[in-house]
């Protein structure tokens, strides 16, 4: 078992990963806005604003231990081009893009000493060309690039990449988005947090000889 730092961590998915690689037997680093949810986690926390890039670094601080970063954080304005100012679309790409880069930077020394693993969390598999979610969908087109040139950049290191693509998951963010597009949300038809975080848990236990580049996360098939 080794460090993690997740992002994100006091959403709906970061919010139950945290536990999950705690529980795991997993040294946690807790990045998120929210100084009441990170209070709550029992784990190591530091509160960023993702969407202050440049100022990163000085946040995170030197990493010198890290065996996994886990990316969770994410934006998802729901609006049409037409209607969009661009501070939606930057804000959109430089929380979900710009972000996920600059601490994939940071901990990159750290990361390749323990032949370390950076999980990207992405959108749903196959999601693209949504009308009302340009700026979302442009960014988790970009995350994936990310994901597959640092893969392949980072392999003579040692370091494992991978994307988790998960379908609908039951958190505020998905309902606030579903109603934004006048779209129902049971929350029983979802893949739950608990069950993602585990699955994210999985991923990171790959033995040494192999492990997973990309995972597409459904939820159960149900009778209708």
């Amino acid at each position: 078992m080794g460090e993690v730092l997740v992002t994100g961590a006091t959403g709906g998915i970061g919010s139950a990963l945290v536990p999950a690689l705690v529980s795991a037997g997993h040294r946690v680093i807790a990045v998120g806005r929210e100084v009441e949810g990170l209070q709550s986690l029992a784990a190591r926390t530091i509160v960023a604003d993702l969407a202050q890039v440049d100022q990163l670094a000085g946040t995170i601080g030197k990493l010198a231990t890290l065996d996994a970063l886990v990316h969770c954080a994410g934006v998802s304005e729901v609006a049409a081009v037409a209607d969009a100012p661009p501070a939606t679309c930057q804000h959109t790409l430089t929380v979900n893009v710009a972000a996920a880069a600059e601490l994939t930077r940071l901990a990159l020394s750290a990361l390749r000493r323990s032949r370390g693993h950076v999980v990207f969390v992405n959108a749903a598999p196959g999601l693209r060309a949504v009308s009302r979610w340009s700026a979302f969908v442009a960014s988790k087109a970009a995350l994936r690039e990310l994901a597959d040139s640092l893969r392949d950049e980072e392999a003579v290191h040692g370091v494992r990449v991978t994307t988790v693509y998960p379908a609908g998951t039951a958190t505020e963010r998905l309902r606030r988005t579903r109603a934004a597009f006048g779209r129902p949300y049971d929350p029983g038809r979802c893949i739950q947090p608990a069950t993602l975080a585990a699955m994210i848990v999985w991923v990171l236990a790959a033995p040494g000889d192999a492990y997973v580049s990309e995972l597409a996360i459904l939820p159960a098939p149900r009778p209708r």
